[in-house]
């Protein structure tokens, strides 16, 4: 049954909770896949997995599409060489982009891309904010509650064979 922290009885409690929240938001922003693993470590129900892995990828989405341009811009022109234009993976980048477009991109970056990557891929060929943000949350939602019922499945499997 899932916790509310908002009913917690006292503040530890309350305190707990949350430090198990942010014990896997903040590592979903970097890499999707953390989000249900570090639910099922701490012990969370399947649909706070859900929740906070959405939750999670679309903060690390916010910060870097309304962000990446001024990111790109200010600090990374800042500390970086500049870099060859026509390399093997730019190609790779502007084939999947001329071939599947946001959908595409949306689509592979919490399984093959970063939340991060992705969102600074779909910023750099000039896609819309808000384009960016609705085929994100709709890829979050989706690979979320996938990659949660599977994990969580496979769970239950394991523990019913080990006899627990």
């Amino acid at each position: 049954m899932p916790v509310i922290w908002l009913l917690a009885k006292n503040y530890n409690t309350m305190f707990q909770i949350i430090a198990k929240y942010v014990a896997v938001i903040g590592p979903t922003m970097l890499k999707f896949v953390f989000g249900p693993v570090t639910s099922l470590a701490l012990g969370l129900h399947w649909s706070e997995a859900i929740i906070l892995t959405v939750v999670g990828m679309m903060l690390s989405v916010t910060l870097f599409t309304f962000g990446g341009q001024y990111l790109k811009e200010k600090v990374l022109k800042r500390w970086s060489k500049p870099k060859r234009l026509f390399t093997k993976q730019n190609r790779m980048k502007v084939r999947v982009w001329r071939k599947y477009g946001m959908f595409g991109v949306a689509f592979l970056t919490p399984i093959i891309l970063t939340p991060i990557g992705g969102t600074l891929l779909a910023t750099s060929f000039g896609e819309h904010n808000y384009r960016i943000m609705l085929y994100m949350l709709a890829s979050a939602i989706f690979w979320s509650i996938i990659l949660v019922a599977g994990l969580y499945y496979l769970a239950h499997i394991g523990m019913h064979f080990s006899g627990h």
